[in-house]
């Protein structure tokens, strides 16, 4: 389990596979904000709600130049079917060996009723136009994080 990544620290680059099949890299994204958001499951009401809330925000997002990814460790048709389902407008990246998860924190133990695992815990990475890491949410709360995203990327 690694440490989370620190706001001022570079983001570490990556490549996945989105759910359209093609690769992305960080690197794609130079000279725009990115916010990267972990979820643990395609297609559960926190992930779904959370989804939404950033479709929903495109255009405002889109006025800032930001690109959101979001990040679980489910695989291409997962995240295709969830796409599909709630018309999401931003890729989702597969993390099936969650390397990308571990590389930022977000990998973590979690305990569930006593039950200990590992999984991805919800949280958000906002990087400016260079990659780096401007502000890290590491537990998010879903309902009113698209608004706390805007704000922290009005200060980029």
């Amino acid at each position: 389990m690694a440490d989370w990544i620190d706001e001022g620290a570079a983001a570490p680059d990556f490549l996945l596979k989105a759910d359209d099949g093609r690769e992305v890299r960080l690197s794609d994204f130079r000279g725009k904000p990115v916010v990267i958001y972990f979820y643990p499951k395609d297609d559960t009401p926190g992930c779904t709600r959370e989804a939404c809330a950033f479709r929903d925000r495109s255009a405002e997002l889109a006025e800032r130049g930001a690109v959101v990814l979001g990040v679980s460790p489910d695989d291409v048709e997962s995240h295709g079917r969830f796409r599909d389902k709630y018309s999401l407008n931003f890729p989702l990246l597969a993390d099936v060996g969650h390397q990308m998860a571990e590389a930022y924190g977000a990998w973590r133990e979690k305990n569930m009723y006593g039950k200990v695992s590992m999984g991805i815990q919800r949280s958000t990475y906002l990087l400016d136009g260079a990659g780096i890491v401007r502000k890290v949410w590491k537990k998010v709360n879903v309902d009113g994080h698209d608004t706390q995203v805007l704000e922290a990327l009005a200060t980029l």
